[in-house]
C-alpha cells in the first residue's frame, strides 16, 4: 500500500487551494525538529469543492487530529464509521483510512504532525505507547456540544499561536497537541477497540519500545547498543525476515527504515541542541567513521550535517 508523505499532502493542498506549497508552511517550521501545521476544515473543503480530488485511502506518513462537524464517513479497511454531528478523529501512520464528507456543511479543524515533533525528549511521551495510537482500534470519538466547544477552543489557541512571533510557540503547540490527545483518551469511542493485539502487532510494539530505549543520548561518551536490523531481531529472538515482515504489515515501514528514521531524529537533536562535534555525534549513533555518518545523514535529509547545524 502506498504511503502519503508530507510532500504529497502539501502538493495536494496546494493544487486544490491555488496557493504555493511554501505559503502553506508555517513560519519558522524549518528550524524545528519535526513538523506541525493546522488547517481550517471549512476553508480547505470549500477549495476542494472547486477542485475535486480527495486524498486517497492509504497510510499517512504523519499523525493527524481532526475536529469534524458535519455528516461524513471515516473509512477503514474493514469498517466504515458514520459521523452525524461532531467527532474527534485521531489518525496514525499505522492505520490506513479515508475521510469522506457526505454533504457541503463541513466545519472544524485538523492538525498534522510528525513523530519527531513529539519526541519523548520534547513531550515526555512515546506516541506509540499511548492507548489512542495503539493498533487494532478505530480512534473516532463522538462529541457532545460542550465537548466540541472545548476541542474547538484548543484548536483556536493553536491557530492563534502558530501565527504569533513568540520564540517558543512550537513548545506551546506541543502542549496543545498533548491536550487534545489526553482529551481524546478520556472520551468514549464510537466503536469498541479490539480486545487484544495479535502476535505480529505485539512484535511490532516490542520493537518500537526497544528502539526508543536507545534514546535520548545524553553524553558524547554514550553509544547506542542496537544499531542494525539483525541486532533488534536477535534481541527479540525472532528471525530478521519475520521482524521485517510484521513491521511492514503493521507500520508500513521496514526495520531498517524505522532505525534510520529514529537515528536521523536523534542526529537532528544533537546537531541543534548540543555543541558536540560531528565525530562525537557519529560515534554516539553507532557510526565508526564520520564519513559514513555524513553520507547517511545527507542521504536521509538531502543536507549535510554541518549545513543543517548552521
Amino acid at each position: 500500500m502506498d504511503v502519503t508523505t508530507l510532500n504529497d499532502f502539501y502538493e495536494h493542498a496546494a493544487s486544490v487551494s491555488g496557493e504555493s506549497v511554501s505559503s502553506l508552511l508555517p513560519e519558522g517550521i524549518n528550524k524545528e525538529i519535526g513538523h506541525f501545521n493546522i488547517f481550517d476544515v471549512a476553508d480547505l473543503f470549500t477549495r476542494i469543492k472547486k477542485a475535486p480530488g480527495l486524498m486517497p485511502y492509504n497510510r499517512r506518513a504523519y499523525y493527524k487530529i481532526s475536529l469534524i462537524s458535519g455528516h461524513s464517513m471515516a473509512e477503514y479497511a474493514d469498517k466504515t464509521i458514520e459521523i452525524q454531528k461532531n467527532a474527534l478523529l485521531f489518525a496514525t501512520p499505522k492505520i490506513p483510512y479515508n475521510w469522506v464528507p457526505q454533504d457541503d456543511q463541513q466545519l472544524g479543524f485538523f492538525c498534522i504532525f510528525t513523530a519527531d515533533f513529539l519526541l519523548p525528549s520534547k513531550s515526555g511521551v512515546v506516541l506509540d505507547d499511548l492507548p489512542i495510537f495503539k493498533p487494532g482500534g478505530y480512534p473516532v470519538f463522538q462529541l457532545s456540544d460542550k465537548e466540541a466547544a472545548d476541542i474547538k477552543h484548543i484548536f483556536r489557541k493553536m491557530c492563534d499561536e502558530i501565527g504569533s512571533d513568540y520564540a517558543y510557540k512550537y513548545d506551546l503547540l506541543r502542549n496543545y497537541v498533548l491536550e487534545l490527545i489526553h482529551y481524546g483518551q478520556k472520551l468514549q469511542p464510537l466503536t469498541t477497540l479490539y480486545a487484544g493485539h495479535n502476535a505480529s502487532a505485539r512484535v511490532s510494539s516490542l520493537f518500537i519500545e526497544l528502539l526508543e530505549r536507545q534514546f535520548p543520548i545524553d553524553s558524547p561518551h554514550q553509544k547506542i547498543g542496537l544499531r542494525t536490523a539483525k541486532d533488534y531481531a536477535d534481541r527479540l529472538s525472532v528471525h530478521i525476515n519475520h521482524l521485517n515482515k510484521v513491521l511492514k504489515e503493521n507500520t508500513g515501514k521496514t526495520t531498517t527504515e524505522h532505525i534510520s528514521n529514529r537515528l536521523v531524529q536523534e542526529a537532528k537533536i544533537l546537531l541543534k541542541q548540543t555543541a558536540w562535534n560531528i565525530s562525537e555525534i557519529a560515534y554516539s549513533l553507532g557510526f565508526e567513521e564520520v564519513a559514513h555518518f555524513s553520507t547517511f545523514f545527507k542521504k536521509q535529509t538531502n543536507i549535510a550535517p554541518l549545513k543543517f547545524r548552521t
